[in-house]
């Protein structure tokens, strides 16, 4: 049996200390076996800390998602809505509206006295002067009144003188008391009476011959002849509705328009007037407005305006119709919005939605002005920086909560431009 050598003075069994050792301190050979045991609590840490950090992550993204899920369907009620700004108009307006063309002076011209048309000398259409004759007409019987009253005349004048020398003579007999003063005082009054007597005579005189004046048919003033309603021989009788010439006075012509009561403050005497006309298509002509009525029709709400327009050449008609382009200056220009964006309402009237920073919508009442079609001014309750609803519903009330659709959009266009 084989004995392992051991070294001298070491028992055996004894284990073998390598040299340079120390006592009690661990070796090579237990190093691998204490790194082997913290390992799996290692791992362990790190997978629960990996679950913690991923469940942490699910809470957050599930509680993000669910606030977003609520924002959008709270969102989504709102109602959406299109807004527009309005645009600002031009510094100086001009309406273009419909006007009648009357003569600056018009008369029917009648008979005041009966008769018989003895002969017209103008005919329609012919230019007169003031005071010249148009017609004359034969009058028999008045003729023969104004020789009767001539006739009465010259007998209440032999009348007179009578009286007057028998007065005179009765004055002289009573200054040697040979006639009464009572004798003497009528025959004074009668002389008197036959003064009164030719003054009348001379009245009826010079009455029917003011009347005789008119058997001559005479122009009251300057025109052209527009009507002639009898021929020679016609029966004339005076006082008839019937009117036998009518005078028009055609330079200058009188152009009226009903001016909208928007614009009612804005017409000052002489602002520029052009008018058009569909016959006279690439002419224009210029006036100037004359006056306003001073008063709105309660009716139409419009203001009846005069415009004087020049007519040397005749070209233009009394009674035609035209179209007649005014230049307003005003102090405040309203606004153009869309005909879309307003809501008429029987109690509040024309009323616009507006939408504020946050979302809230007022309604606003408006005064209109001109409407051109798909646009309309708006001279009162509205400005340029005003966000106004496009297509707004008939239920929409102020306080409203609405998102918009697309904030800042301006499609009007000024009718001006």
């Amino acid at each position: 049996m084989n004995q392992i050598p051991t070294e001298p003075g070491k028992s055996p069994g004894a284990a073998t200390v390598p040299h340079g050792a120390k006592l009690g301190a661990p070796t090579a050979q237990s190093e691998p076996s204490s790194r082997s045991g913290l390992g799996p609590w290692l791992l362990l840490g790190a997978v629960g800390i990996g679950l913690v950090i991923l469940a942490t992550i699910t809470v957050v993204s599930r509680s993000r998602a669910g606030a977003e899920l609520e924002q959008d369907t709270r969102e989504n009620l709102l109602p959406t809505v299109s807004i527009i700004h309005p645009s600002r108009t031009a510094a100086r307006v001009e309406i273009e509206l419909p006007g009648n063309i009357t003569a600056f002076e018009e008369a029917p011209i009648y008979a005041r006295v009966n008769g018989y048309l003895k002969h017209w000398f103008t005919d329609i259409g012919t230019p007169v002067t003031e005071g010249q004759q148009l017609a004359e007409i034969e009058t028999p019987e008045l003729d023969q009144e104004l020789n009767q009253a001539s006739a009465a005349l010259n007998q209440a004048n032999a009348n007179l003188e009578i009286a007057r020398v028998s007065a005179e003579r009765w004055q002289n007999l009573r200054k040697s008391d040979a006639v009464s003063q009572q004798d003497t005082d009528v025959r004074v009054a009668t002389w008197h009476a036959r003064q009164a007597d030719v003054e009348a005579a001379e009245a009826n005189v010079q009455r029917l011959k003011e009347m005789a004046n008119f058997k001559r048919l005479v122009a009251p003033f300057p025109g052209v002849i527009t009507v002639r309603t009898v021929d020679a021989g016609t029966l004339i009788t005076a006082g008839s509705s019937k009117e036998i010439f009518r005078l028009a006075r055609t330079d200058p012509l009188r152009v009226y328009v009903s001016l909208p009561q928007a614009y009612s403050q804005m017409v000052k005497t002489n602002d520029e007037a052009v008018l058009t006309f569909a016959e006279l298509p690439g002419q224009s002509f210029t006036g100037t407005v004359d006056r306003t009525s001073g008063a709105i029709d309660p009716i139409s709400r419009t203001l009846l305006t005069q415009i004087l327009v020049s007519n040397h050449d005749r070209k233009l008609l009394p009674g035609s119709h035209a179209m007649v382009r005014v230049k307003l200056a005003e102090s405040a220009h309203p606004v153009v919005v869309p005909v879309n964006t307003l809501l008429y309402r029987n109690e509040q009237g024309v009323q616009a939605g507006l939408v504020d920073s946050n979302g809230i919508v007022r309604l606003v009442t408006v005064t209109m002005g001109r409407d051109y079609g798909t646009t309309v001014e708006v001279v009162h309750g509205l400005s340029e920086s005003d966000n106004v609803i496009l297509n707004p519903s008939d239920s929409l009330e102020s306080g409203t909560k609405v998102q918009v659709a697309h904030p800042g959009t301006n499609a009007v266009k000024s009718a001006h431009e």
